[in-house]
């Protein structure tokens, strides 16, 4: 077989693809993730002080996960094995653990790369343990979700949890390079498409080769792609974004809080963001009304109101019409006044009604249908605040055994600087005409 890759003039890696032909070989090659493996970084400590332990690699794909687990394992002289949660069962593991035993019996210790550990279920999970603590194997888990939610906390408590950063575009920059050196020829890209085929990787460095693989593919002979050739090529390769994970959660923080911070130009940046990896608008919809209601409240009481008109705009129109209606909305809550003042008393009316107990309300504001609870003074001295002077009584409606209680202080924002003026005097009625009694 080889002499018929020789004599056709391809090599032996025709079948491999550049991703795997440029796996670094040493942790020197590895680019992106300097935090981890530059002079003072965290492995490199480690490797430094012979002191590494069980290991959880958490970051977006692309970014060298499972080659510094390889490599770990060839700078510590460790015994390399590798599974996949997706495929390895119960009696899989209990293989690799016996396999791992047998190896240290003969003076070897084994490092573990378990590629999307979060997959495994909490008693595979639990199953790592007891090999983790005598030391038969080395664990080494890498992820794209949170530990924090997908990993048991006795897994994570034996081990470090070390983040892997998305390439940034000098990183994917010196990777390009390294390949246009393996390959002998230059990409066949202008300087615009060239960054937009490092855009269109997204950090990701096997997306990056992959997508260098394709153009040189398609290039003839003297052929320089632009932009728009690029693109066509390639298309587009879709954002990473998967809705039921961090990215999702990430995403949706940043709208809000753009929104929050009176921030227009960014909050219609991540809601074209969340638009463009496929998020569903109704969801975007629902927490443009939690917005309104959470930060802005009654500082504009019509924030609500337009939340709710885009909801129902969008469902009127669909797509992609009504999407500028949740992008009318993105911006008038940015630019509305912000409070959350009625959150706020909300909590702490919350936080009260729990804490105080089933205390009955003051006798003169309940009703009396019956000569029995009539006796008993229910409803004895209730003052009608529609018969009050300026409709307000000025009686106390809180139970007795509590006592008046302040939740609600609204700021001196927008409508609520109203609201405040009238809270304000109603309290000096109030006090003017006796409070509980009227």
């Amino acid at each position: 077989m080889s002499d018929l890759f020789t004599a056709s003039g391809l090599g032996s890696n025709i079948n491999r693809p550049l991703a795997d032909r440029m796996r670094p070989t040493s942790l020197e090659q590895v680019v992106g993730q300097d935090h981890l493996l530059g002079e003072d970084g965290t492995l490199t400590r480690m490797l430094r002080t012979r002191s590494l332990g069980s290991l959880v690699f958490w970051g977006p794909p692309g970014t060298g996960k499972t080659t510094i687990a390889r490599l770990l394992a060839n700078e510590t002289d460790l015994a390399f094995e590798q599974v996949s949660a997706i495929f390895t069962g119960v009696s899989d593991l209990k293989k690799v653990f016996e396999a791992a035993r047998a190896r240290r019996v003969s003076g070897k210790a084994t490092l573990l790369f378990v590629d999307e550990i979060h997959r495994f279920n909490k008693a595979q999970q639990d199953s790592f343990l007891p090999v983790m603590e005598d030391g038969t194997i080395t664990l080494v888990g890498a992820t794209t979700e949170n530990p924090s939610f997908e990993l048991n906390a006795a897994l994570l408590s034996r081990a470090h949890v070390m983040t892997f950063h998305s390439l940034t575009i000098d990183a994917l920059g010196r990777l390009l390079a390294r390949a246009e050196e393996l390959e002998g020829r230059p990409l066949p890209l202008d300087a615009d498409a060239r960054a937009v085929l490092v855009r269109m990787a997204d950090g990701d460095g096997r997306s990056a080769l992959t997508l260098a693989e394709d153009v040189w593919r398609a290039a003839g002979k003297g052929e320089v792609f632009d932009a728009t050739r690029l693109q066509e090529i390639v298309q587009r390769r879709a954002p990473i974004y998967d809705k039921s994970a961090d990215g999702h959660y990430n995403l949706i923080s940043a709208l809000h809080k753009s929104v929050r911070g009176s921030d227009p130009d960014a909050a219609l940046y991540w809601f074209a963001r969340m638009l463009d990896g496929g998020e569903d608008p109704m969801y975007l919809a629902r927490r443009l009304i939690r917005m309104a209601v959470e930060d802005i409240g009654l500082a504009d009481p019509n924030a609500l109101v337009q939340a709710n008109a885009a909801r129902d705009a969008y469902q009127m129109l669909g797509s992609p019409e009504g999407e500028l209606a949740l992008a009318q909305c993105v911006v008038y809550l940015a630019t509305a006044p912000k409070s959350n003042g009625v959150y706020v008393a909300y909590k702490a009316a919350l936080r009260s009604a729990k804490s105080s107990g089933s205390v009955l309300p003051p006798k003169h504001i309940l009703n009396a249908p019956t000569k029995l609870m009539k006796a008993e003074g229910y409803g004895a001295g209730y003052a009608y605040d529609h018969d009050a002077p300026e409709a307000f009584s000025g009686q106390d409606y809180f139970p007795e055994a509590l006592g008046r209680q302040t939740f609600y202080d609204p700021p001196d924002r927008g409508f609520e600087r109203e609201i405040r003026k009238r809270l304000e005097y109603w309290e000096r009625l109030r006090r003017e005409r006796g409070g509980r009694d009227g």
